[in-house]
């Protein structure tokens, strides 16, 4: 079994889609943690398509250069909108390398946009329920 970590770039095979996700084959950033990617088989990646201008103004877009260490040929972005969950048993093509942590941190960054990670919404965190449970009523669901 091939052990993937957080911030390797793979080639995932994104096919099928519909409407506007992104296809392909082509390459991806592992962005989930590495319990995760070590004991489930379905992990969270971030695509990473060719760069272009019009790509690079959008704020939850990272540029990637290519190098060695990372294994893409050209100018890129990872598009941090499209992240996607993956079962890597059946989508991973290849492994081809990995992101330095500043251009982790820099995804990161652009995922708490996506998520809105850095709102509590005006809610305390120390005052969320630590689970939600769902009743059914009459044929309708209910939180508790």
């Amino acid at each position: 079994m091939t052990l993937l970590k957080r911030g390797m770039i793979i080639d995932v095979n994104l096919d099928p889609t519909l409407g506007s996700e992104t296809g392909k084959i082509r390459p991806c950033v592992i962005v989930t943690n590495d319990v995760y990617n070590e004991r489930v088989p379905v992990i969270q990646v971030v695509p990473i398509a060719e760069w272009s201008a019009k790509k690079a103004r959008i704020k939850t877009n990272v540029e990637v250069h290519p190098s060695p260490d990372n294994g893409l040929s050209k100018k890129s972005v990872a598009d941090c909108l499209q992240t996607r969950p993956i079962d890597h048993r059946h989508r991973l093509v290849k492994i081809c390398g990995k992101l330095p942590s500043a251009k982790m941190h820099e995804i990161d960054q652009a995922l708490k946009i996506v998520f809105e990670l850095n709102s509590t919404f005006g809610i305390q965190v120390s005052s969320l329920r630590p689970a939600c449970h769902c009743k059914a009523r009459a044929g309708r669901s209910q939180l508790e």
